[in-house]
């Protein structure tokens, strides 16, 4: 059901994020080159969406069901819980290292922390872990643009995270440690059209894949255009205004989350923690470059399976696996855009 759900996102999807800003209303493409200067492709395409520098988000997820959890490794029995909601921390920066016509370089850093509330979770161990402790992600990142020539260009990117739930800073190990990466060649057709196709190692479903992306972002007059980078992303784009847009689509997310589990059987496990958000999506200028953004949407539970390996996927090494209600949620965020 899974990979069906996959491939329908991927037909029906129209939209495309790079992580790359615009908030110019001119179509350079009807200006003639100025003679022996060599131009080479940009990162954007008109009125897209503007890349975020820095950002600091409040997500709330409602009350959901949380079924099958065991009482132990080794025993038969079972319990279902409801978690009254989850509260979440989100922080990321994208600073510019070097930026000329010839290459952009970026360095970044991510935070997520997820904040458990479940009701009633006596003495079952995984579900006070959970409760006590939030789930945390938390590493770098660094995205290279590198055009080759007016058309054509490179896009490489890498991350590694650490991910847990850790009662200690000293319960960081190499283990929590997931990287990723994603290599895409494309061709900047003109300056409302880029398209590229490429490679990605990720965790976005919680489980580790290495699958084609697809990255497309155009824009189809002054008001319409998409943003896709599938299969992660993908948004219809309307603008009311290049300082006032709205979007409407979905992100897959996730990771393998460690977790210090006594009564496993290894004494610990791996939360392979994936979710689809369909969701609705509002950017709007503040002043200057202070832009407020907001969301609401549908929280789909994709994967929650807890793996007594790390990167495991067979079934004999799972410790179980969770078919988590839906809820609805919403996130806003304050964010600080490049020019």
């Amino acid at each position: 059901m899974q990979y069906y759900l996959l491939a329908c996102l991927m037909l029906f999807s129209v939209h495309v994020n790079a992580q790359i800003d615009s908030t110019d209303n001119y179509d350079y493409s009807k200006f003639g080159d100025a003679e022996g200067v060599k131009r080479y492709a940009t990162q954007k395409v008109l009125n897209q969406t503007p890349q975020r520098i820095l950002s600091m988000g409040y997500e709330y997820q409602g009350g959901f069901a949380l079924p099958s959890v065991p009482l132990g490794a080794l025993l038969p029995a079972f319990e279902n819980f409801q978690v009254n909601q989850i509260s979440a921390i989100r922080a990321q920066a994208n600073i510019p290292v070097v930026s000329t016509n010839k290459l952009i370089w970026q360095m970044g850093a991510n935070y997520w922390s997820s904040k458990y509330s479940i009701e009633n979770v006596g003495t079952n161990s995984f579900a006070s872990r959970l409760d006590n402790q939030s789930m945390i992600t938390a590493g770098i990142n660094t995205t290279i643009f590198k055009p080759l020539n007016e058309k054509k260009f490179l896009i490489l990117q890498a991350s590694a995270d650490f991910n847990g739930i850790f009662k200690n800073f000293s319960d960081i190990n190499g283990k929590a440690l997931t990287i990723s990466g994603t290599a895409i060649y494309g061709w900047k057709t003109s300056d409302k059209n880029m398209i590229g196709a490429g490679l990605s190692r990720t965790y976005r479903a919680g489980q580790i894949l290495h699958i084609p992306v697809l990255l497309w972002n155009k824009t189809f007059n002054d008001r319409w255009g998409m943003e896709l980078l599938l299969p992660a992303r993908g948004h219809l784009r309307y603008n009311f205004s290049t300082t006032n847009i709205l979007q409407l689509g979905f992100e897959l997310e996730g990771n393998q989350f460690w977790m210090n589990l006594p009564n496993s059987q290894n004494g610990q496990v791996f939360i392979q923690r994936g979710e689809l958000k369909p969701r609705i999506i509002w950017d709007k200028k503040i002043k200057g470059f202070i832009w407020f953004s907001a969301q609401a949407g549908l929280r789909y539970n994709w994967r929650f399976d807890v793996m007594n390996e790390y990167n495991a996927k067979e079934i004999s090494q799972r410790y179980f696996t969770s078919n988590l209600g839906n809820p609805l949620y919403f996130n806003i965020s304050i964010n600080l855009v490049s020019p």
